[in-house]
């Protein structure tokens, strides 16, 4: 007698409902999207319960007729698929044919649907997977879905249910998921009676997002690039205060995804604007060609499959430097006044990634600084300018800079017009703690942090030298340096890319090598302390990711090593010539770890402290 037996429809259906309704949440997202697939521009959802005992969606999409509402209680009973090859260019939500039957062998499901053409609707009750009832109903054109008592039949499966809170929360995250993703179509969602989120029909995304995110007039980042691969979305600035519970959500072709490639290519997009550790806010949608993407690896349909992933992630990182870096226009709008000059265009700024080992093509970023001669060239001596005398400490007025050339922090570059003010609208006040330049804008009062200002802009020169190739200074006499055997190991394993930072270092003999050459960019600090400084971050820093990854970090140490430091006693031409050079570059709003370069404090802001509004 044979062992296998074919399992009775009613233990099967359970079954599925245990891959496909894992909570009451489950349950909402199928109903919704089969409301979108109808094309419904109205969707309400009411629970109660926790949507244990009741989960209610009324949709005005095109509905179903009497037949059609007892196929959709079989299994794999569809309207989405004919032929194995639709499963190849799956452009809707919902496709399987499970959803249903699933959750109406673990509760009791009644389905109430018309179509426009029919003057009577059609109602069928489902008792825990038994068909109870189908008659005739009066009712508006759409489909109503209700379902009381979800796992009634299963006290198991409601057993390991979390509390109510929990499971709302599941429920409101998927409501808000849906509102994000179909900004056109208008949402309610009701718990116990009570409205939670009423968002209007023919919304945009901007003003989803905001609502959502609760910004108000925060500003947002815009992400928009088409091609093969297109993005649409908004962040929360990289400065931006958010809550906790603000997170970063994801969609592919309208379905909300959780993807690890995808969430790879988002930090690496932003990577150098967002504090360490901290991910952006905000809505990414990722619309690709449906044949590329796998959606049927999962039964909740939450997980895919790249057909390119490579491609796709380069795209992802692309677009988000892009949108990024036209960001940095409003944010010279802030710190500098409105004006064109210099002021990059985000559809034309150039890629702000390195491309990984073997890529081709990619664009060059802008240089902010004349190219350094590759032979040692001894700074030039600045005579000292008759300053008036000041306490430690305080602030130092002064005026257009006159021509003057030095060495460090940044080279003043001469023939600045005393008529037109070379900082657009930003008047240079003076030096702060010798830590903070001090600025008065149009719109107010502008602090910026010099080291922070300074490493972000030699970190983008060394970042566009390297996708070229750096530009070295030949040490006149060769520094000599013993190595461990740790570092002797980070230099056999690592020794290509150490040598695209611009160093090179040769063995000697031994535990001894040379170092003969250096970056011109760093010409003014010692050998041993940029390669110690390279060697120790590859031994000891945790760096998640490819070769790309790594050299930015590494170039974030060496910058950060050269840029001009905190307590360090400015010039007022040096101080200009470094709010100058900021105007003019492409990126400045933060430095490569993230930290922000600059804090405006508005009229508005300083009348408060004194109690004058």
């Amino acid at each position: 007698m044979s062992k296998i037996k074919i399992l009775p429809e009613n233990i099967a259906n359970q079954i599925a409902a245990g891959e496909v309704v894992e909570r009451p949440a489950s349950v909402v997202k199928e109903f919704v999207e089969n409301g979108l697939d109808a094309g419904a521009s109205q969707i309400t959802v009411e629970v109660a319960g926790g949507g244990t005992r009741l989960i209610r969606v009324i949709d005005n999409g095109e509905g179903m007729d009497a037949d059609d509402v007892l196929l959709c209680l079989e299994r794999h009973g569809t309207s989405k698929i004919r032929e194995s090859g639709d499963l190849m260019a799956i452009s809707t939500l919902g496709f399987r044919g499970e959803a249903v039957p699933s959750i109406g062998s673990v509760s009791k499901l009644t389905i109430i649907s018309k179509q426009a053409n029919e003057s009577l609707g059609c109602q069928a009750e489902l008792q825990y997977g038994v068909l109870r009832k189908v008659h005739d109903i009066g009712c508006d054109t759409g489909t109503i879905m209700e379902v009381r008592q979800l796992f009634g039949n299963v006290p198991a499966r409601r057993k390991f249910l979390k509390t109510t809170r929990t499971e709302l929360g599941h429920i409101d995250e998927v409501m808000v998921s849906m509102a994000l993703a179909y900004s056109l179509v208008g949402f309610r969602y009701l718990v116990d009676g009570r409205i939670i989120h009423d968002f209007p029909q023919g919304s945009t995304l901007a003003q989803r997002v905001a609502t959502i995110y609760k910004m108000g007039s925060e500003p947002m980042v815009e992400i928009a690039t088409s091609g093969e691969v297109s993005l649409i979305g908004f962040l929360a600035a990289p400065d931006a205060v958010t809550g906790v519970a603000a997170k970063l959500r994801l969609f592919v072709n309208g379905r909300m995804v959780r993807d690890r490639m995808v969430n790879h290519a988002v930090n690496e997009g932003v990577q150098g604007f967002y504090l360490k550790g901290r991910r952006p806010c905000g809505v990414l949608m990722i619309e690709v060609p449906p044949e590329t993407v796998d959606v049927n690896v999962h039964p909740t349909k939450q997980e895919i499959r790249f057909h390119r992933s490579q491609a796709v992630h380069g795209a992802i990182a692309d677009g988000l430097c892009k949108g990024l870096l036209a960001y940095q226009v409003q944010v010279k709008n802030a710190v500098f006044g409105k004006s064109d000059a210099g002021f990059v265009k985000g559809a034309e700024a150039a890629s702000l990634r390195l491309p990984e080992a073997g890529a081709s093509g990619g664009l060059q970023v802008q240089a902010l600084f004349t190219a350094e001669p590759t032979a040692r060239v001894e700074p030039a001596r600045v005579p000292q300018p008759v300053l008036p005398k000041v306490e430690q400490g305080g602030v130092k007025p002064v005026g257009v800079a006159p021509e003057v050339d030095v060495s460090h922090p940044v080279k003043v570059r001469s023939h600045q017009s005393q008529e037109t003010n070379p900082l657009g609208g930003l008047t240079y006040l003076g030096q702060f703690k010798r830590s903070y330049l001090l600025c008065e804008s149009e719109q107010g009062l502008v602090v910026i942090d010099q080291h922070a200002a300074h490493e972000r802009l030699i970190f983008e020169k060394l970042k566009g030298q390297v996708m070229g190739k750096v530009v070295t200074q030949n040490l006149l006499f060769p520094e000599m340096m013993s190595f461990t055997r740790q570092q002797v190991a980070v230099l056999a394993k690592y020794g290509t890319e150490i040598a695209e930072l611009g160093l090179e270092i040769d063995h000697f003999g031994g535990d001894s090598y040379v170092v003969k050459a250096i970056p011109a960019l760093l010409g003014h600090l010692g050998p041993v302390e940029i390669v110690t400084g390279v060697l120790d971050r590859y031994l000891y820093a945790d760096i998640k990711g490819g070769r790309a990854i790594r050299i930015e970090d590494m170039l974030s140490v060496m910058a950060c090593k050269a840029a001009v430091k905190a307590n360090h006693a400015l010039l007022p031409e040096e101080g200009m010539e470094l709010l100058r050079q900021m105007l003019a570059a492409d990126v400045f709003s933060h430095c490569p770890h993230g930290r922000p370069v600059y804090q405006l404090f508005t009229g508005n802001d300083v009348k408060k402290w004194f109690l004058r509004t």
